[in-house]
């Protein structure tokens, strides 16, 4: 028996295991997974075929399974069990309450197909893993949010929502088509067309103050969500370039890809970075005085006259008299 033939087992399992798991899969999405040719995937298929999946191919588009033909549940390693557990936690902490009771609800069912030994193995880890988001993610008068917004996405429906804006005390009433959602610094965002606006905009979530779904369908095809997150047709970015002691390095590392990092590069004590921001005014200038003691910005000159303002702005009201309290 050849060496490669254990493997191979394995990626033919796999590729029947992905291929009931979506409607249509594309050859070059089995590719890309499993690192090999198109010419070892299309002989793969073949192989499935000949033992009596019925794969229907479609040039152009992929392959998929007739309607109703399933194996039986199939068996999970230790540790993709273990890896069940870690979703588990972050979608309690990181999805709103709807989708979470139904992920609780899937996982029953993913548990309940484990052998003993694995089940073993998920309840003895699942106690010692905890996660906790540093920020409110959704409103709780909003339980729902989630769940409502990928159904629009997946149906085509618009969505109604009442909007509480950064800036703002009065909330506003939305009709949005949305496109997707994305969580970052922090946040939920989605992504949508807004009919008030006539344009598209960025939602937070834990703003949302009151959604419901509609049966009226999107009036335009939107393109995918990564088109958006790649360009702001708004805002135009601009390049920045601070010197940031080395000692604080290290705590900013995690944040400083949300306001486009670039490349950094040593100079003596201090690291000089490179930033592509569409956002100096209030993202990045508000990031920027969180470590401003421990650096100086090179460029731009808005830069350094937006962190002057606010912390003058700072400065004065800390030097003004307290407000006597109200009894």
């Amino acid at each position: 028996m050849s060496a490669d033939t254990p493997k191979r087992f394995d990626r033919i399992v796999a590729i029947l295991i992905q291929l009931q798991s979506k409607r249509v899969v594309k050859a070059s999405e089995l590719a890309d997974r499993f690192e090999v040719s198109l010419r070892t995937i299309y002989r793969d298929i073949r192989t499935l075929e000949a033992s009596g999946v019925p794969i229907y191919s479609e040039a152009g588009v992929g392959y998929s399974i007739m309607d109703g033909y399933r194996l039986p549940p199939v068996m999970f390693t230790r540790e993709e069990a273990g890896s069940f557990v870690a979703a588990e936690k972050l979608m309690q902490k990181f999805t709103d309450k709807g989708l979470g009771s139904y992920f609780e609800s899937a996982m029953f069912k993913l548990k309940s197909v484990l052998r003993g030994r694995e089940k073993d193995w998920v309840t003895a880890i699942e106690s010692h893993i905890l996660i906790e988001p540093g920020e409110e993610l959704f409103n709780e008068k909003v339980p729902n949010a989630l769940q409502i917004l990928f159904e629009s996405i997946a149906e085509k429906k618009q969505v109604q929502m009442t909007y509480l804006a950064q800036d703002t005390e009065t909330a506003t009433n939305r009709t949005i088509e949305p496109v997707g959602l994305f969580h970052e610094s922090h946040h939920w965002y989605m992504m949508a067309y807004c009919h008030l606006r006539e344009d598209y905009r960025q939602f937070r979530t834990d703003r949302i103050a009151h959604i419901h779904r509609t049966d009226i369908p999107f009036t335009r095809e939107h393109d995918p969500l990564d088109r958006f997150l790649a360009s702001d047709p708004d805002k135009t970015a601009v390049k920045v370039r601070i010197l940031v002691d080395k000692s604080i390095v290290k705590h900013i590392k995690s944040g400083r890809k949300y306001y486009g990092f670039v490349s950094e590069k040593e100079k003596g004590k201090y690291m000089e970075m490179t930033f592509m921001s569409r956002h100096i005014k209030d993202g990045f200038a508000r990031w920027y005085m969180m470590f401003g003691d421990y650096a100086e910005i090179l460029e731009p000159e808005s830069l350094k006259q937006r962190v002057k303002e606010l912390s003058e702005s700072i400065a004065n009201k800390l030097t003004k008299p307290s407000r006597p309290q109200r009894p």
